[in-house]
């Protein structure tokens, strides 16, 4: 065999290894959605949300708990997150109203539309960013502590 069909035999070989395993897509396994039936939201659960980035009313770290689809509770757990519940209290969102603001972003084409899941298929983190060029637009949510409870 000479080294021109040895390197041509590599290169197909590692082609074919490359494209196996993925190389070169650029889709992160944890922005698709589960493949299973989507989560759904229950009644009554427990989180806790860091939210950072961009200029928004809603920034820091929350323990929320949530009954009847309703955010009930909320204790902010740093300085951002108690001065946050000082002056928008009701501004704290269910993880179904975090879903739904990704949800919108997808549909008004926003720059960076992505979410993690969980495997159970509740989101561990959402970024957003509507405008790439644009400063302070961006919301990166992330939840962690999930729990159902009982009502």
């Amino acid at each position: 065999m000479t080294a021109a069909s040895l390197a041509a035999r590599g290169v197909l070989i590692g082609g074919v290894i490359c494209a196996a395993a993925g190389c070169g897509t650029d889709t992160r396994a944890g922005t698709q959605a589960p493949s299973r039936a989507p989560w759904q939201e229950p009644a009554s659960y427990t989180y806790t949300l860091r939210s950072s980035e961009g200029e928004r009313s809603l920034l820091g770290t929350f323990r929320i708990s949530v009954r009847d689809g309703a955010v009930v509770r909320s204790v902010g757990l740093d300085d951002m997150g108690r001065r946050a519940l000082e002056s928008a209290p009701d501004a704290v969102p269910t993880i179904g109203e975090l879903l739904k603001e990704l949800e919108q972003a997808r549909q008004e084409d926003a720059d960076t539309a992505e979410a993690d899941y969980a495997a159970d298929g509740h989101p561990v983190l959402i970024s957003l960013d509507w405008e790439e060029n644009a400063i302070d637009d961006e919301a990166r949510y992330v939840i962690s502590s999930y729990e159902r409870t009982d009502a």
